[in-house]
């Protein structure tokens, strides 16, 4: 029989322990709703794994995420030359959680396609310039040509009889090569894949001959005897690739083409929203190991304003309305 003290004890300890027991429980629940609550940032890349959009938002999201207190995620949305991923962030609630990482293709669509569920300059807002991607023409080492100059004379000598792969209809591969073509007077057939990655597959596999592809999607075949890199399309000449010459200086003087990369986000966002992340963005950006990252990627970091990226937006929206006009395609 336990005496009057012990029971007060044995009282006293069972309390502590409930009391433990209810912190331990609330901490918890505190920590599991913190968790719950914690922003979610969806991160759109409308191609495909290996694309150029793609590598760079998984070289950055983490660290972008972080720096906005929130986790940022990548998710593929794959097709129609880069509209479908674009058309969803277009729909999305315009709060800053939903945002699309976009590049030349975005504004090319608009004068591409005859009907689009969305207008890809007055349904977004610029948030933030991310960097600049070169392009460089390569071709199949069975087409035995060497310089521009060659692949030119080549393709023109055999109307029809050589393909050219993109990273889809629509897609600023599939553009610069078009316009390519039309400035230089040639015909090849369009062989449309869902990524670069497969685009510069088809011309390693020699199932396709040429292709314009981001720099990062060759660079790690310059010694590839499979493939041979012709020139960079930039107006000078790549910092990744120096010995390459660009296209005009060897073989179509006045063609030019690269492409900015940047986040873009539903029109109606929050000034304050967007120039939040814009600060986040560019912070990150300002690292030397997220600067190391993009190099390796072949893409040169940028930095703006909200202000100042919308800007560019308008005058590339102005600029590939000429390209494509150049190059004659037109999806219906």
């Amino acid at each position: 029989m336990m005496t009057k003290a012990a029971t007060s004890m044995t009282s006293t300890l069972f309390t502590r322990r409930s009391l433990a027991a209810v912190a331990a429980v609330a901490a918890l629940c505190s920590f599991g709703a913190a968790h719950a609550q914690q922003r979610v940032i969806h991160l759109i890349v409308p191609f495909g794994t290996g694309a150029v959009q793609d590598t760079v938002a998984r070289a950055f999201n983490n660290e972008l995420g972080a720096a906005l207190n929130a986790s940022a995620i990548v998710e593929n949305r794959a097709g129609a030359g880069g509209t479908v991923g674009a058309a969803i962030v277009a729909r999305a609630p315009a709060d800053g959680n939903t945002l699309v990482l976009a590049a030349a293709s975005h504004n090319i669509a608009g004068f591409l396609y005859n009907k689009l569920s969305y207008d890809p300059l007055k349904d977004f807002v610029g948030v933030a310039n991310v960097g600049n991607a070169g392009y460089v023409l390569a071709v199949a080492s069975g087409m035995n040509v060497s310089t521009t100059a060659d692949f030119i004379k080549e393709v023109k000598a055999n109307p029809g009889k050589y393909n050219y792969a993109s990273a889809g209809n629509g897609s600023a591969t599939h553009l610069a090569m078009a316009s390519f073509l039309a400035k230089a007077g040639l015909q090849m057939t369009h062989i449309p894949t869902k990524s670069t990655g497969e685009a510069v597959n088809e011309v390693l596999a020699g199932r396709v001959q040429a292709v314009i592809s981001s720099s990062i999607g060759v660079m790690g075949f310059q010694d590839d005897a499979r493939m041979k890199l012709l020139a960079s399309t930039g107006q000078t000449r790549s910092v990744f690739l120096p010995k390459l010459p660009t296209v005009a200086e060897s073989g179509l003087a006045g063609y030019a083409f690269d492409s900015w990369i940047g986040l873009l986000a539903p029109a109606g966002t929050p000034k304050a929203e967007v120039e939040r992340i814009n600060a986040a963005a560019n912070k990150v950006l300002a690292d030397p190991v997220i600067q190391e990252r993009f190099k390796r990627l072949g893409v040169e970091p940028r930095s703006q304003s909200a202000e100042e990226f919308q800007k560019l937006l308008r005058a590339d929206w102005d600029a590939m309305g000429v390209v494509v006009k150049a190059s004659g395609a037109k999806i219906d």
